[in-house]
């Protein structure tokens, strides 16, 4: 088993024995940040290219790198940055494999530390 057998919230919920704890507004009390000129025309030059390639691959390349890595501009690359890393947390548990993205409150790029914040792009339901 890996992440990506968790195809649903209620199997992760219930094969980790996790609590869902609803909150709205959670970031309500945090002011909004703008995008730098640098993002702004990153996003101007690929959305379009991303959107008409219409791959998992383009959207992670185009879209949401750029946007992470101004994140970790935006802390002065105090925060690491993985991409397409192996995450073995537990592989009992089905807490294994690569995950797409993710950011660790360490600027440590040589291994991942916690905590983490995993990114994982959602593909198109296959019919």
């Amino acid at each position: 088993m890996s992440y990506s057998d968790f195809k649903t919230l209620d199997k992760a919920i219930n094969d980790l024995n996790l609590t869902l704890q609803e909150s709205h507004n959670l970031f309500a009390q945090v002011p909004p940040i703008q995008a730098s000129q640098r993002l702004k025309e990153a996003l101007e030059e690929t959305l379009e290219l991303a959107t008409n390639i219409s791959t998992e691959k383009a959207r992670s390349e185009l879209i949401i790198t750029p946007i992470l890595l101004e994140i970790r501009r935006m802390f002065q690359g105090k925060i690491g940055y993985f991409s397409g890393t192996s995450f073995n947390v537990d592989e009992s548990r089905g807490l294994d494999g690569v995950c797409d993205f993710i950011l660790s409150a360490s600027e440590n790029q040589l291994l991942i530390t916690a905590p983490v914040i995993t990114l994982v792009q959602q593909g198109k339901s296959k019919k």
